[in-house]
């Protein structure tokens, strides 16, 4: 396999562009649950030790179901395959453009959760239309062991957040193993009470808020702990939806309001939000920067030839 590492805000993406799975036909959906039933090794393999890390975020490279559209996409971490993935969009492209694949200007990429519209405005830098965004639940409350009870909404934004704004924790970066422990409680509390999105599905991103470094740089900054215990470095573009999805239910952010969002280790996306046929559609931008290419050799004599 031929794959190309970028990282976005900080966050890497790794994307197998030549010699992935052979997933058949149909939508990315379709294609997707084929990748997790026949797959989970390449997943691994990308994502996992000794050639991945925690925090490496994967991706597969299709060929779309539409053809009017560029790429099709099936992003995957370490603990699975994710609906949709904001700061791997932007690196997509970036390594998209790197191939020659695509130009400067819009482009729509396929996912496993609909068609994002993605406008390369510069080599390293693009704005991603997001899926339609939304709050489900506003003031979930649930005890924590050791910290008590916290509130925080739930909100879609390709994935599904509970966003805390009163943690009590300090956000920085030399506080990280403090902060994944807090949100993996969290996490732990609202599997134990039951509390999903309204699918049904697992609440699996936990997403806190404070204030920025610099107010002159951003509105906001935030932690995101991800599946598997591992945190963004970017701002997360999924997770900036769902909060920019919260401010506009509560009034803060008005459609074309500009929203600047700091991650936790000072880079930043800027966003806004528009009404489209009675949907909220998130729109971030930032910026991505391919850091290699290389192939993947795999030894059938090696025990860990699928990571671990």
């Amino acid at each position: 396999m031929r794959i190309i590492d970028s990282h976005t805000g900080g966050e890497p993406t790794r994307i197998i562009v030549e010699n992935g799975p052979d997933l058949g036909q149909g939508t990315m959906a379709q294609r997707r649950a084929r990748f997790v039933e026949q797959f989970s090794h390449i997943r691994t393999t990308l994502t996992g030790e000794p050639r991945g890390s925690l925090f490496m975020v994967g991706a597969l490279l299709c060929e779309p179901h539409d053809p009017n559209n560029a790429a099709g996409v099936i992003f995957f971490n370490n603990a699975g395959v994710l609906g949709m993935c904001g700061h791997g969009m932007i690196g997509l492209i970036v390594t998209l453009y790197h191939l020659g694949k695509v130009g400067l200007g819009l482009h729509r990429v396929e996912t496993p959760v609909g068609v994002v519209e993605v406008e390369l405005l510069s080599p390293n830098r693009a704005r991603i239309e997001n899926v339609p965004s939304y709050r489900f639940a506003k003031d979930v409350s649930v005890d924590i062991p050791n910290f008590g009870s916290i509130t925080g909404d739930i909100a879609w934004g390709g994935n599904w957040f509970y966003l805390v704004k009163q943690h009590h924790q300090v956000l920085s970066q030399d506080n990280t193993l403090a902060l994944v422990n807090y949100c993996a409680s969290i996490q732990q509390a609202l599997n134990d009470a039951g509390i999903t999105g309204d699918d049904g599905s697992a609440v699996d991103h936990i997403e806190l808020f404070g204030e920025p470094s610099d107010s002159q740089l951003a509105d906001s900054r935030n932690f995101v702990l991800c599946p598997g215990r591992e945190y963004d470095r970017s701002p997360c573009g999924t997770g900036t939806s769902a909060k920019m999805a919260c401010l506009y239910e509560d009034g803060l952010l008005k459609p074309g309001q500009l929203w600047r969002q700091q991650s936790i280790i000072g880079s930043i996306f800027e966003g806004f939000v528009k009404c489209k046929d009675d949907k909220l559609i998130p729109i971030i931008t930032g910026n991505a920067y391919v850091t290699m290419d290389s192939r993947v050799l795999q030894d059938v004599s090696d025990p860990f030839v699928n990571g671990f």
